[in-house]
């Protein structure tokens, strides 16, 4: 163990596991536990420790001594510098195996749970390119690679446009290639990176909140569907139709071209006009034969084929013989309330997004759904024992919330209201489990069933459905 004025560095420590948060695990020599990134269970490692606490350390990967039998190459030359797909060293049903015993962590060992059996965790069936949108950052000051000299840099090479780097609120990556969505995606947006250099168009300075282009998104469907949303910091009329005019002209394909003017000291669009320039307001995605209308700011399952599989769990879990009342809180843009609504008496939708809430409306009357009914507000402040008195009471609850989880008065409205059934779907087993805590005063845990909605990241979805006890 050599030491200097500032870290510590651990030599040749063999990797042991996955941990939480995608890290791995390793002891020091003392035994003192050690966490690091981009690291695979077997590689042999210099540990560079930057926080050292005391009942554990926390540095990164200096150098591989020699690489676990494990390890795959990475199939991204961004990898290690870009904070996304982490685990592309990691085999794909390693990465399975570790998300699945996170579940059973999070669930059991930390929560306490009484859970079955938890199923197979359902894989992706696209391990690369199976993200349906994707947002990317203009900077005027990108991150500096390692190899690279700032002195030596030119100022047109300073630019860039792609991910915010991990801890680095004013830090871009520039991404030339990303293996998370397929083309055009990775064409449009380095066409428009080039476009903008050449006409001196200014990348956007987040400190100083100064410049001209400063995000996009890119959003596709399975059948070939493509949405653009191009946001300028300030409006210059010349420039900007200048740019989408030859965004338009050189990527005829793209569906729905939209434009954001947006000036205040946050990225969200969720408070902005998105103004459509040209093509269709939205696009579409379709699900057992069901389409749902994708605005520009509209929530949808980012992996399309998982999201048929996790509805397909909820819709299982719900136990519907048609029936029932069925509530789907946080219900987005009302994909599962339409799912299931075929095998249900009614289904109530609730969301806090009013944008969302009209898209699930459209998309019923579309659809010829008629036995549904959206509301937009505060879960806490909509989900009232008033509300349910007015609209039935619940024989089934489906809850798909953020992840920070239920608020605790929409946990005590639940309990009180005592459906038959209730299907969690959660993208963060750790408040999933503490809400379960709670809702478990009434219910018991009846199946739990874990989805890979994002390979080569730590992220999992998970499914719990419950049953109301009998003494209840």
């Amino acid at each position: 163990m050599a030491r200097n004025r500032t870290d510590i560095l651990l030599e040749n420590v063999t990797i042991e596991n996955v941990a939480a948060e995608g890290k791995a695990i390793a002891h020091g020599p003392d035994g003192t536990v050690v966490f690091t990134e981009f690291a695979v269970p077997g590689d042999v490692v210099d540990i560079r420790v930057y926080k050292k606490k005391k009942n554990y350390m926390e540095g990164a990967v200096a150098r591989i001594v020699k690489p676990s039998e494990h390890r795959l190459e990475p199939f991204c030359r961004h990898f290690g510098v870009c904070g996304g797909c982490r685990w592309q060293p990691l085999p794909y049903p390693m990465q399975l195996q570790a998300k699945q015993q996170q579940v059973w962590d999070q669930l059991v060992r930390i929560g306490h749970l009484e859970i079955p059996e938890i199923s197979p965790i359902l894989p992706s069936d696209k391990i690369e390119y199976y993200r349906n949108k994707l947002e990317f950052s203009f900077s005027s000051k990108r991150w500096i690679l390692s190899e690279e000299d700032p002195a030596e840099i030119p100022e047109s090479d300073r630019c860039g446009l792609g991910f915010h780097v991990g801890k680095f609120f004013d830090k871009v990556l520039d991404i030339s290639d990303c293996h998370l969505q397929g083309e055009p995606s990775n064409s449009i947006r380095n066409f428009i990176k080039a476009y903008a250099l050449e006409h001196g168009l200014e990348f956007y300075d987040i400190r100083e909140n100064h410049g001209f282009l400063r995000n996009m998104f890119i959003r596709t469907t399975a059948d070939g569907q493509v949405m653009l949303i191009l946001i300028f910091a300030r409006e210059d009329e010349p420039a900007r139709k200048a740019m989408l005019d030859a965004i338009a002209g050189a990527f005829p394909q793209i569906t729905s071209l939209y434009y954001v003017i947006n000036s205040k000291l946050n990225d969200s669009i969720s408070d902005q006009q998105c103004i459509l320039y040209s093509g269709e307001d939205s696009i579409y995605e379709t699900m057992e034969g069901l389409s749902f209308r994708i605005g520009p700011k509209s929530f949808y399952q980012t992996n399309s084929p998982q999201a048929y599989k996790l509805y397909s769990v909820a819709r299982e879990f719900a136990g519907l013989t048609g029936s029932e009342t069925v509530y789907d809180l946080y219900t987005g843009t009302g994909t599962i309330a339409q799912f299931v609504s075929g095998k249900a008496s009614k289904v109530i939708g609730i969301e806090y997004v009013p944008e969302a809430i009209e898209d699930a409306k459209d998309n019923a009357r579309r659809n010829g759904i008629t036995n549904c009914s959206f509301f937009a507000g505060d879960m806490k402040d909509i989900l009232t024992p008033a509300f349910i008195s007015q609209h039935g009471r619940p024989d089934v609850i489906i809850l798909d919330p953020p992840r920070a989880g239920i608020h605790p008065d929409v946990a005590k409205v639940i309990l009180d209201a005592q459906p038959q059934r209730i299907v969690y779907v959660s993208c963060n087993p750790a408040s999933q489990a503490r809400d379960l805590a709670i809702l478990c005063q009434k219910y018991e845990i009846t199946a739990v069933q874990p989805v890979d909605m994002f390979p080569h990241t730590q992220h999992v979805e998970n499914v719990c459905a419950l049953k109301l006890k009998q003494s209840c």
